[in-house]
This record gives structure tokens, C-alpha cells and sequence, in this order.
């Protein structure tokens, strides 16, 4: 392909890529969103591996076989509530990927250099193909296009390495092999700052011309920062800490596409970089919290003394939950992660189609971050054939809890917690959340008493209007199937 048709399809790919990140604003059209960027990915690596300078094709090709195979099994296994470990782990690919072609680029740059200091012939190495694409371009760069290269890589290779071991660990605490907890070394915070003043000296020492071996540590130091920022990061901030790191592989790719001289790359890069940085932005927002703040602390501690919970939690059997759904003219249903692990979604769609049967309302109260990705929520309800017009946005529905007969929450914790508002020294205090308990009847299916993920206790359960229905989501729900008329 020559240059120029390489640039045309460029475009087109990254038209179609808007159009993806357009289309998945709502649920009907994320479907068709997904296929424009299976479209755009696939001219994308068409253009680039038969572009103009690309050597060893069918290396290429077999590597992106062995990927799309892999990726294949992979998403074939996952669960929908495996989700949000896969994108953390799929964000660390990106860094590492970000790391291996930042040093790449110094070695050949190095290489180019020892070259031309031999007197080489740029002309016979481009014929013999000891030198194609990015190296024929290292080569006309001049001393201050290097200098800035120096610069694109020193980027690429710290927001890679700080996106690779931030999304490991993150991948851990989600998918329960690490703990939840925050965890900070002794130093906490300033132990950051000092990792990152030694980064930028070991990056003005490669751009003064140290050597790679400056580049290597600084990637290693980089790792540790990565690694103890989302240690310090407690559970109920994954949601935005995913949405984070979304954000830093797509800045990661953009430095890639500067580095290298790929358009394309640094479009898409900067598409991913400012699309999650607007959506940790909204979900910080929703949780009423600095994005710095989660950054460089998160939920898990106590803001001061937590105000003593007065009451019991009272339990309540299925026949108790099923006359109460009967009786009712408008039940709104929560959910939240402990559905997703049940993977009660099904169950919980078939309960909402009994009850609409029998001329009940019957509506979905989504918090923006519930479960542990954004979105989570109406994707498994989605996945469930829950009518999206009944799927409601937290501010669509808050106002009408006093209104409302029955809610039932299905394994939610931090969402449907009132400390949020009556207690100023919990984590979560000023949080926006859903006011169930303003509701005639709370039910609150859990699988016992426990804190939860997060680690931090909720009145709700203590109040005189709720009644905790425990056990797994999917067996309370399905029994209560056979009970509604």
C-alpha cells in the first residue's frame, strides 16, 4: 500500500473508532458501537502491517493469528462478573507493550547512530533490508528531532511501566488474590514523590545521552510507583481506578504513536486517554470525590471516629419478601456486584417479567459505580434482556424511593448507604447515593453480615424498614419466583 492510501484508511479507521466510543454512551446502540471498532481495529492492522516500510509480513501475521486466537479463548472463558479484572489485565498488555518499544526505539536509535559513525550507506542498508521504516526515519532525524524522540520515549516508557503493575495489581485486588484493603509502605505518599523526582533526573540523564541502562531502572522505579499507587487504593474506588488506568494505556499509546510516527496510534491513544479521564472525571464526580484524592489515597480507612449503629439486622425468609412483592404496586430493584457474582442476572430479569405480568411497576436504579467497572451493572441487565426503559439513571429515580413500595437490593453496599449523608466521619461522607431507605420496604439480598468489599458498615441494614433476605442472589431470587402470583 502506498503512503497515501495508508493515511485514507487512517481516516476512515478513526472515524470509525469515534464512532464506536459515541455509540457506547447508550445502551442500544453499544452493540453496533462494538462492531465499528472490530471494523476500525481491522483496517487498522491491515494499513499498518502492508503499509509502505513494514519488512517480515509474515512474522506479523503470525503474531496477530496467535493474539486473536488467544484473545479468543480468553473471552470465550470469562464471565460477564470476570469483566473488570480482564480489562485491568488487558490495560497492563498496553503498558508493557509501551515499555518493550520505548527501549526498542532507543537500541535502534543507538544502532542508526553506530551506523552513520562507520561511514554506512543509508542506500545499500535500505536495499539489503538491514534497515527498513522506522529506521530508515531515525536516520534523517537531525540533533533536535532526537532530543525530542528521547523525550516521546521517556514518556512512553514511564506511563507504560506505571500502567502495567498499577493494572496488575489492580487485576489482583479485583479478582480477590490480593486484598482490597488499602496498603501503603511507611513514607505513603512522599515515597511516591521521591520515585518520580528520581525518574525525571534518570530522564534528563538519557536525554543528556547516560545511556539505556537509565531508561531500564527508570522503568523499574516506575513499576514500584505503579504498584504502590493502586496498593493504597481500597476497593471501593476500583470502579474509578479501572476507568484510571483505561485512561494512562491510552496516553501510553499516544507517546507510542509519537515515538514511532504513527498518526493513527496517537489519534487512538489520545481517544482512549481523554475518553476514560472524562469518565474517572464523572465517576469521582458521582462518588463526590477528588480525582487526586482517590489517586493518592482511596476508600478504606476512617475519616475520624464512625458514628455506633444502633439496631439489629433482622432476616426474613422468601415467603416474607414474596407476600411483601405481592401486595406491592411499584417495586424498584439495586444491584450491585453481589448479582454479578451470583450471576443471578437472568433470574432477577425473569422476576422482573413475573412482576410486570401481574401489573406491577417495576423499574432498575443503576448508582455510576456499581459493581467494580462503569457500566457493569447495565451490561449484565442488558445481557439479562431487561428493557433498557426501565433501567434508570441514579439522579432519574432517587426522587421517587418516598413513592415507592418495595426496593430490593441485590448485593450492594457502599451505593445504598445513608452514612454517606448522617455520618461526616465515614470514608464515603458527602458520597451522592440511592436513598432506598426513604421506601416503605427495603429487602437487601446478601450473603450474610459482613462489611463487604469495601470494608465499611451500612445503617441501612439496621433500619426498622429493611429486612435482610440472606443467601446466595440467585437462590433467594429463583425462590421467589414460584411465590409471586
Amino acid at each position: 500500500m502506498s503512503a497515501g492510501f495508508v493515511s485514507a484508511v487512517y481516516i476512515a479507521a478513526s472515524i470509525l473508532f469515534i464512532l464506536a466510543l459515541g455509540g457506547l454512551s447508550n445502551q442500544e446502540s453499544a452493540k453496533r458501537a462494538i462492531w465499528y471498532g472490530i471494523a476500525g481495529m481491522f483496517l487498522a492492522m491491515v494499513a499498518t502491517i502492508f503499509g509502505p516500510g513494514v519488512s517480515n509480513v509474515f512474522l506479523i501475521l503470525v503474531a496477530v493469528a496467535a493474539g486473536a486466537v488467544a484473545g479468543a479463548v480468553v473471552a470465550g472463558r470469562v464471565q460477564m462478573t470476570e469483566m473488570p479484572q480482564l480489562v485491568a489485565a488487558l490495560h497492563s498488555f498496553v503498558g508493557l507493550a509501551a515499555v518493550f518499544i520505548g527501549l526498542n526505539a532507543d537500541v535502534m536509535l543507538n544502532t542508526v547512530n553506530d551506523l552513520k559513525a562507520a561511514g554506512a550507506d543509508l542506500s545499500a542498508l535500505v536495499a539489503a533490508k538491514d534497515i527498513t521504516g522506522f529506521g530508515e526515519t531515525l536516520w534523517h532525524k537531525d540533533a533536535t528531532e532526537i532530543a525530542i524522540l528521547k523525550v516521546e520515549v521517556f514518556l512512553g516508557i514511564f506511563i507504560g511501566a506505571v500502567t502495567f503493575t498499577g493494572s496488575v495489581v489492580a487485576f489482583g485486588k479485583l479478582a480477590g488474590k490480593i486484598d482490597g484493603k488499602p496498603e501503603k509502605l511507611p513514607g505513603g505518599h512522599m515515597l511516591n514523590a521521591g520515585a518520580a523526582l528520581l525518574c525525571l533526573i534518570l530522564g534528563l540523564m538519557y536525554w543528556s545521552g547516560a545511556g539505556a541502562w537509565t531508561m531500564v531502572l527508570m522503568a523499574i522505579i516506575a513499576g514500584f510507583i505503579g504498584w504502590h499507587l493502586i496498593m493504597g487504593i481500597g476497593g471501593a474506588d476500583m470502579p474509578v481506578v479501572v476507568s484510571m488506568l483505561n485512561s494512562y494505556s491510552g496516553w501510553a499509546a499516544a507517546a507510542i504513536g509519537f515515538t514511532l510516527g504513527n498518526d493513527l496510534l496517537i489519534v487512538t491513544g489520545a481517544l482512549v486517554g481523554s475518553s476514560g479521564a472524562i469518565l474517572s472525571y464523572i465517576m469521582c464526580k458521582a462518588m463526590n470525590r477528588h480525582f487526586v484524592s482517590v489517586i493518592l489515597g482511596g476508600f478504606g480507612g476512617t475519616s475520624g471516629p464512625a458514628q455506633e449503629i444502633e439496631g439489629e439486622q433482622i432476616a426474613i425468609d422468601a415467603d416474607g419478601v414474596a407476600n411483601a412483592l405481592n401486595d406491592a404496586d411499584s417495586v424498584v430493584i439495586v444491584p450491585g456486584y453481589g448479582m454479578a457474582v451470583a450471576q443471578a442476572q437472568q433470574s432477577v430479569s425473569e422476576l422482573t417479567r413475573k412482576l410486570r405480568a401481574a401489573g406491577k411497576t417495576v423499574r432498575f436504579a443503576i448508582h455510576p459505580v456499581a459493581g467494580r467497572l462503569p457500566g457493569h451493572m447495565n451490561v449484565l441487565l442488558a445481557e439479562a434482556k431487561v428493557p433498557y426503559d426501565i433501567v434508570l439513571e441514579m439522579e432519574e429515580i432517587n426522587d421517587d424511593f418516598p413513592d415507592t413500595d418495595v426496593v430490593i437490593v441485590i448485593g450492594s453496599n457502599d451505593i445504598v448507604n445513608p452514612a454517606a449523608q448522617d455520618d461526616p466521619n465515614s470514608p464515603i461522607a458527602g458520597m451522592p447515593v440511592l436513598e432506598v431507605w426513604k421506601a416503605k420496604q427495603v429487602f437487601v439480598s446478601k450473603r450474610g453480615q459482613g462489611t463487604g468489599y469495601s470494608g465499611i458498615e451500612n445503617p441501612l441494614f439496621f433500619k426498622d424498614n429493611t429486612r435482610m433476605f440472606y443467601g446466595d442472589a440467585k437462590a433467594s431470587i429463583d425462590s421467589l419466583l414460584a411465590k409471586i402470583d
